[in-house]
């Protein structure tokens, strides 16, 4: 009786083989945009398959984002509007990282301009890409410790209110659907997962 081995593709020897396998060929780019924050690049490039397709990459640089916790037991979340969206937002602090700019000191950069307070403690706690369909952003989450007071200046298009939430109020937050920002429902979801008090 005939069978299919014949025609099987071989096993991958290993997990980077079977990447290797997957990876697409960039063919040619443009840039159709450049902004301030970042550029649209259009890609052709040829599939593992043969086939070719369009790529459209939003390159964006890479930002940080802080989980903030204070001295009294709260996190200190902010809220703020968000134009894109068109509705105000429960996240944690966050910005962009500058040209040349270590992660760990855009973090503590980033906490002064948002709710005025320098951490004594930055802890990594992951790395994870927003939107790897389209975007090249990489953003690096902290949680912050020890906290003082120390204000810097705000950025002049940014409207932000410190909203401190008690640590038994972050899972019915998350629970009530009031956390619709990733990186802050990744962030608090870590904190419940590793960090809850007993």
């Amino acid at each position: 009786m005939p069978t299919n081995e014949g025609r099987r593709s071989p096993e991958p020897s290993s997990a980077a083989d079977c990447f290797m396998e997957n990876r697409e060929k960039k063919l040619s780019g443009s840039v159709a945009y450049r902004g301030k924050i970042l550029d649209l690049r259009i890609d052709k490039v040829e599939l593992p398959n043969g086939r070719k397709a369009v790529r459209e990459v939003v390159e964006h640089a890479p930002a940080v984002a802080m989980l903030p916790l204070s001295s009294s037991g709260q996190i200190l979340l902010i809220r703020q509007f968000r134009y894109a969206v068109g509705r105000e937002m429960l996240e944690i602090p966050a910005g962009l990282v500058e040209q040349g700019e270590p992660f760990e000191a855009a973090a503590r950069r980033e906490l002064q301009e948002e709710i005025g307070f320098y951490p004594d403690t930055l802890t990594e706690i992951g790395r994870m890409y927003n939107s790897p369909g389209f975007s090249t952003e990489l953003l690096v989450l902290y949680l912050a410790e020890g906290l003082c007071p120390s204000r810097l200046q705000p950025d002049d298009d940014e409207n932000i209110q410190v909203h401190p939430v008690a640590l038994e109020e972050i899972a019915p937050l998350l629970r009530r659907g009031d956390i619709v920002d990733g990186k802050t429902f990744t962030a608090l979801s870590w904190f419940l997962a590793f960090r809850r008090p007993s």
